[in-house]
This record gives C-alpha cells, structure tokens and sequence, in this order.
C-alpha cells in the first residue's frame, strides 16, 4: 500500500488544486530563489530560460509525490485482470520489447524511472494537463534519473534530475533552469490507449503494476485522484491566458505547435495534415472524470502516425487540454 506521506500528498494537491484563488496564488505562491533556493543547495539559479514568477510553489514538498525508481514489471499474464479494459496505458515499445504504464499508477507518481529494450526512460505523467510524454533519459554521457520538484509552470509538472539537479518542463522535455537550461530530451512517439488495445497488440508484454517501496500494485491505482477535474469551467492552479472559441479543458490532440480538437477528430474519425494522419475509435475512458476511472467518460483511442518513405510510423504527440496547448505553443495553430 503507498505509505501516508504519498496520500497526503496527492491530497493536499487536491485541495490546493480546488480552493486556490489565483489573485492569491500569483501573489504568494511564485517561486523566489532568494527565499527558496536554500531547499535546493545543488541547483545553479544563476541559469533560467523563464522567468521565477511562472514558476508556482505547490506545497507539495520534493518528490512528495514521489517517482518509481524500482518499477514492479509484471507479465501481462499475471496482470491481465489488475485494470479494466478500458483503462488508459501508456504504451512503450523499445527495440521489440513493449510495457504498458497505467495512468491510474502514474497519476500517483507523475514519473517512472525505467529502462526497456536496453534503453533507460522516463515515462511521466502530469495530471492538470493530462500529459502523458516518455523520455530517453540520457543526456551525452550520463543516465539522468528525474524526481518531482513540487513546482508547477503553466500548471504543468516541472520535474528535477538527481545529477545536477536542474528542472525540466515535463510538457516539452525542456531544462529550463541550472545546469541543463536549454537541453532538450529526446521523446518517444507511444500512445496512450485502453489496456485492452495494448493486451491485444503484445500478448508478450509487460505492465508496470507499481513501486516496489509501495508495495507494488495497489486498488487505489483504479480510482482517479482528481474527479471531475476536467469537468471545471478552468483549470485552478492555471494563471496565463486561456484559449478562444474553446473550453479551456477541452481534450486536443497535439503535434508539434499544431492541435486538433478531439471533438473534430471523434467527428471525422480520420484527419490528414501533409504527412500526419491522425485517427480515433471508442473505448478509452478519461482518467480525470468520474472516480473509478473504468466510470470516465469515453474519449477513445487517438493513434497519430507520420508518412516516411510511404509507410506510416507513429509520431511524437500529446493528447492534452487545450490551454496546455495554448500556454506552450502560444503561436501554434489549433484546428477545431
């Protein structure tokens, strides 16, 4: 079972997420390194790429939400019946070896330190924008292992490396300050689709069923932590400017500085664009809806390819809220 301090935490997230008022947040909650950086001795504040005033203190301490970094990897086999069919998982194929990441584990944990297919990854996961991206880990020689700083931008999780304790913006894979400011990660192209898609497509896989220091798979992991989130008018702990002509919590499927809203690809259910076909069918249900997550409303299966040398290969995207999309790519063009 996940220890207390891993409840309260994701609680007092909660609570933060559902009574803050911006005007108070904005005004006690930005990041000042003059007062704060004393609870980070290693990280070079001198670099930055955004300003400390989008930066948002949670209150959730340093990994109080704290990351898998000894994943309990069950055959899929032995995990079948662990998730509904329904459920999403994030799904990751590495040099023929695939693993499924449920986001009713990752939204207690935000962050999974793995390795597949030879290859050591990040799978992360933030919950107030519904950002689901894996990472390649290494940066030139070194393996990064990356923790939760507690700190938002853009209501987006801002997590920390272990080696040189700089911070990167989950949503892009950007340093955005200390020594790895300006660094990009390499991201994977996976999907997000139901568990039963994912069991259908590698009988042979493997399922992160959970932590081993929690314990490993635990029935809290089928129930979301944050219900009705995306049912809200706006996101709470969002302050920027919010999108035009669409819900601010509206799903969209983004790619590079272009989103469609998922309601015209529900409707069409194939878009071409140049050399992307975007594609969607029933069956998955939304993991910030309804308080067991099989409960959530369907919001399907998005597959999102790009044509290479005439064959279609799967292409780095995000299905996220559209004004994670707008705060991140401002300039970026959304089709709906």
């Amino acid at each position: 079972m996940p220890s207390h301090s891993l409840q309260a935490a994701v609680v007092a997230l909660v609570a933060l997420v559902l009574v803050t008022t911006a005007g108070d947040a904005v005004a006690q909650r930005s990041f000042d390194p003059e007062k704060r950086g004393r609870f980070w001795p290693n990280t070079d504040f001198s670099r930055h790429s955004v300003p400390y005033e989008e930066i948002f203190v949670s209150g959730v301490a340093r990994d109080g939400i704290p990351p898998i970094d000894d994943p309990v990897t069950t055959p899929l086999a032995e995990a079948r019946d662990l998730f509904g069919d329904t459920e999403p998982v994030i799904s990751v194929q590495v040099n023929g070896e695939a693993r499924a990441y449920p986001l009713g584990v990752l939204m207690r944990h935000e962050i999974v330190n793995d390795e597949l297919g030879a290859v050591p990854i990040a799978v992360t996961y933030c919950p107030l924008c519904n950002s689901a991206v894996v990472f390649d880990r290494r940066v030139g020689d070194a393996v990064l292992d990356f923790g939760v700083s507690g700190n938002l931008r853009h209501s987006d999780l801002i997590m920390w490396d272990r080696q040189t304790e700089s911070w990167w913006q989950q949503f892009v894979g950007e340093g955005i300050v200390g020594e790895h400011t300006g660094t990009l990660l390499d991201i994977l192209p996976v999907r997000v689709e139901a568990y039963g898609i994912f069991k259908e497509r590698f009988p042979d896989g493997t399922v992160n069923t959970g932590s081993e220091r929690f314990g490993g798979f635990n029935p809290a992991y089928r129930r979301t932590a944050y219900p009705g989130y995306d049912t809200q008018a706006a996101p709470p702990l969002f302050f920027g400017e919010l999108p035009q002509c669409i819900a601010p919590l509206a799903y969209v499927v983004a790619v590079g500085n272009q989103a469609w809203s998922l309601d015209l690809l529900r409707e069409q259910g194939k878009i071409a664009a140049g050399d992307l076909v975007l594609s969607w069918t029933p069956g998955q249900n939304a993991t910030m809806n309804a308080e067991f997550i099989t409960a959530g409303q369907d919001i399907g299966n998005v597959v999102v390819q790009r044509r290479v040398d005439g064959v279609l290969q799967d292409a780095v995207h995000d299905v996220t809220y559209a004004f994670s999309f707008n705060a991140f790519h401002p300039d970026g063009t959304l089709h709906r």
